[in-house]
C-alpha cells in the first residue's frame, strides 16, 4: 500500500487522484431511501467547496474548527474542507453535556463550530456569550434553521481553489492537524493535540494489515468524534474502498449488515457478543438439547478451522459435523453479517472469550487490538499475518512497547501525541523525557511480543486491609454472564469487595418470556427473584476465576443500566467510578451493613 501524502490537509487530493471515478462513500440521504454513492473525485470537490467556504468565513491556518455531529457523511467533508483550509479539526461528542460543550469550544478556542442540525446549534446558542472567540456557527442539516444562517452545503463563494490548495500545501508534519478531547473518567476531558505527522505514521504503520483495497466496503457507525472512527475513516480512503455510513440508528445496525454486506467492519465488543447472545437464546429455546448442538458445532467449527490454518483438511467424521453447522448455524451467522466480512476489528473493550470462539467457528476473522488518543489510535493489533487470541496483539510498525516495573504499559513510536493543549502539568505525566507514553493500563508482554491488558492503573482498588486489587479483572469476569450488562466492583477502603450489577434486559427478557416468567411481579426484573439467581450464578461463576482477595462477597442488581444522560458513562462509554459511587452511596452501604461475610444481598 502506498504511504499517505505527508499531511492530511491533501487526503482527499490524494486519494482522487488514485481512485477518480470509484465510490468513496455510501449513505442514505435525509428522509430516506435508497443509498447514494460519492465518488473519490466528488468528495474532493465538496472538501474543496467547503474548504474554500471556510475561508471565506475568515478561517486562517490554526483556526480551531469544531464539529458537533454523529457519524454521518458531513462530518467528513466538515474534517476534511477544514484541514484543507489549514484549520485544526475539534471534534465534539453529540451526547456531551453542557459543561462538558462549553469547556471543549472554549478551551480549544474555537472560531467555527459546525453542527449537525439546529437542535444543536440551539444547544452552541446558549453558551455563545461565555465564548468570545467564536465567530460562526454552521449548520449541516439547515431544516429548522433561523433565516441566513451558514449551511454546509452553501458556504459563501469567492476564494479560489488554488488558494485553498496552497493554503492545505503548506501545511507541514509538525502542524497541528486535531485536538481530540478524551471523555475521561473523571474531571474535564484533556485536549490530546496530534499533529498531521502524527496521524500520517498512524496510516502508514498500519497500512497493510487490513488487506483491503477498491471493491471493499467498510461499515461505519462508531462515533467519529472518537478517534478509532477517523482511522477507520483514513484507511478506508487510502485504500479506495468505500465508507458506508450507518443510517444514526444503532437498532438498524445489524439490519443494515445484512443490506450493505461490508468486507470491513470495526466495531466494539458489544455488537459481536450480542450477535452471540442471540444464537444461544434461540438454540435454548429449542429445548434442553439445543444448547447442546450448539456447543458441539461450535467445538467442530474451531477444530475444523484450527485445522485448516495448519494446512491440514479435517477427517470425515469431523467434515460431516462441520458440515452440518455450516448450513445450520455458520452461514446464518456470516449471512447475518452480510455475509462477505473477511476483516473486523474489536477494541476500547474486551471481547468475550467465547465470542470470540464463536465467531472463529462461524468463519467471521475478528481482530482484537490497543490503543488510544494519544497514541493517535492503533498500538498493537492482531491481524492475519499474527493473531494470538486473548491478546490485543503485537506492536504496529515502529512502536515500541515494554512493562514498567510497576506494570504500567509503556509506548514510544512516531505517532505519540507531542502533549496536551494548555496542559503542561498533564503532559509531563503522560510523557517522560525518553519520549515513552505512560498509557495508565496495566499489562503484560508474553515471550513473542503479544500484549495483554489487565485492567488500569488509576482503578486499583486498595481495600481497608490493604489488599490491591483490579477491578477490571472481577469485572470483566462477571460480563460474561448473559445476564449482566454492566458489574462495578466496589471495596477502596472497604474490608473486602462487593459488586453493583445492571441486567442486560433483552437478554432477561428473552429469557423470562421463554421460562414463563412474570417480571413485573415482583416490582422489576431487578427485584425479580429468580433473576437475582441468575445473577448470582453469574457471581459465582466469576469467583470460581479470581483469587480469593478478588472474590465478591456481595452484590446488588440495580434498576437502571449506567447511561451518558446520568453521569456514570463518559460519551466513549467508560465507566465513572467515582459518579457510581455517589449515585448508589445508599445500596454500596447496605452490602456492607451488619451482615456475616461470604452471604450474599437478596
Amino acid at each position: 500500500m502506498p504511504q499517505c501524502p505527508a499531511t492530511i490537509a491533501q487526503f482527499t487530493e490524494w486519494t482522487a487522484g488514485r481512485y477518480g471515478g470509484l465510490p468513496a462513500l455510501r449513505f442514505r440521504p435525509p428522509g430516506g431511501g435508497g443509498w447514494t454513492e460519492v465518488s473519490f473525485e466528488e468528495l474532493r470537490e465538496t472538501v474543496r467547496a467547503v474548504g474554500c467556504g471556510l475561508m471565506a468565513l475568515g478561517v486562517r491556518a490554526g483556526d480551531r474548527v469544531a464539529v458537533l455531529s454523529g457519524t454521518r457523511p458531513e462530518w467528513t467533508y466538515a474534517q476534511f474542507g477544514a484541514l484543507a483550509a489549514g484549520g485544526v479539526v475539534v471534534p465534539v461528542y453529540p451526547t456531551a453535556g453542557e459543561d462538558e460543550l462549553l469547556w471543549v469550544l472554549g478551551d480549544s478556542g474555537a472560531s467555527v463550530v459546525v453542527c449537525e442540525d439546529a437542535a444543536q446549534a440551539e444547544r452552541v446558542a446558549a453558551v455563545r456569550g461565555k465564548l468570545p472567540e467564536l465567530r460562526h456557527v454552521v449548520l449541516m442539516d439547515g431544516r429548522g434553521a433561523a433565516p441566513g444562517a451558514p449551511v454546509l452545503d452553501g458556504l459563501p463563494g469567492g476564494v479560489p481553489v488554488a488558494e485553498l490548495l496552497a493554503r492545505g500545501a503548506a501545511r507541514g508534519p509538525s502542524d497541528l492537524c486535531t485536538i481530540i478531547y478524551t471523555s475521561g473518567t473523571t474531571g474535564l476531558p484533556k485536549g490530546c493535540c496530534l499533529t498531521h505527522g502524527n496521524v500520517v505514521a498512524q496510516q502508514n504503520a498500519t497500512a497493510d494489515l487490513t488487506d483491503g483495497g477498491p471493491g471493499d466496503t467498510t461499515y461505519l457507525y462508531l462515533p467519529l468524534a472518537h478517534v478509532l472512527a477517523q482511522i477507520v475513516q483514513f484507511t478506508s480512503l487510502r485504500q479506495g474502498g468505500a465508507l458506508c455510513y450507518f443510517g444514526g440508528r444503532i437498532e438498524d445496525v445489524v439490519a443494515e449488515l445484512a443490506e450493505v454486506r461490508p468486507t470491513h467492519l470495526p466495531s466494539v465488543p458489544r455488537l459481536f457478543e450480542k450477535v452471540h447472545a442471540g444464537v444461544v437464546s434461540r438454540a435454548e429455546a429449542r429445548g434442553a438439547g439445543g444448547a447442546a448442538r450448539l456447543e458441539a458445532a461450535v467445538r467442530a467449527g474451531l477444530a475444523v478451522t484450527e485445522a485448516r490454518s495448519r494446512g491440514e483438511e479435517p477427517g470425515e467424521e469431523l467434515r460431516r459435523a462441520w458440515q452440518e453447522a455450516e448450513e445450520s448455524v455458520f452461514a446464518p451467522v456470516r449471512a447475518a453479517f452480510g455475509g462477505r466480512v473477511r476483516w473486523a476489528l474489536t477494541g476500547a473493550a474486551p471481547i468475550a472469550p467465547q465470542t470470540m470462539d464463536f465467531l472463529r467457528a462461524c468463519g467471521i476473522p475478528v481482530f482484537e487490538g490497543y490503543g488510544m488518543t494519544e497514541s493517535s489510535g492503533v498500538i498493537t493489533v492482531n491481524h492475519p499475518g499474527a493473531v494470538r487470541y486473548g491478546t490485543v496483539g503485537k506492536p504496529v510498525a515502529g512502536y515500541e512497547v515494554r512493562i514498567a516495573a510497576d506494570g504500567e504499559v509503556l509506548a514510544r513510536g512516531p505517532s505519540v501525541f507531542p502533549g496536551y493543549h494548555a496542559n503542561a502539568a498533564a503532559s509531563a505525566e503522560a510523557l517522560d523525557a525518553d519520549g515513552w507514553l505512560h498509557t495508565g493500563d496495566l499489562g503484560s508482554l508474553d515471550a513473542d511480543g503479544f500484549l495483554s491488558i489487565t485492567g488500569r492503573k488509576k482503578d486499583i482498588i486498595i481495600t481497608s486491609g490493604g489488599k490491591n486489587l483490579t477491578p477490571s479483572l472481577a469485572e470483566f469476569a462477571v460480563q460474561q454472564s448473559r445476564w449482566v450488562s454492566r458489574a462495578v466492583l466496589i471495596g477502596d477502603r472497604r474490608p473486602y469487595p462487593v459488586a453493583l450489577l445492571t441486567l442486560d434486559l433483552e437478554e432477561v427478557g428473552a429469557w423470562a418470556e421463554r421460562e414463563g416468567v412474570d417480571l413485573a411481579a415482583a416490582g422489576g426484573p431487578a427485584r425479580h427473584p429468580a433473576v437475582r439467581r441468575l445473577c448470582r450464578e453469574a457471581v459465582e461463576t466469576a469467583n470460581g476465576q479470581l483469587s480469593g482477595p478478588l472474590r465478591m462477597r456481595a452484590f446488588a442488581v440495580l434498576a437502571e443500566d449506567f447511561s451518558v444522560a446520568a453521569g456514570t458513562l463518559t460519551p466513549t462509554l467508560k465507566l465513572r467510578r467515582a459518579a457510581v459511587a455517589e449515585r448508589y452511596a445508599a445500596e454500596i452501604d447496605a452490602l456492607y451493613g451488619g451482615r456475616p461475610e461470604g452471604r450474599y444481598r437478596e
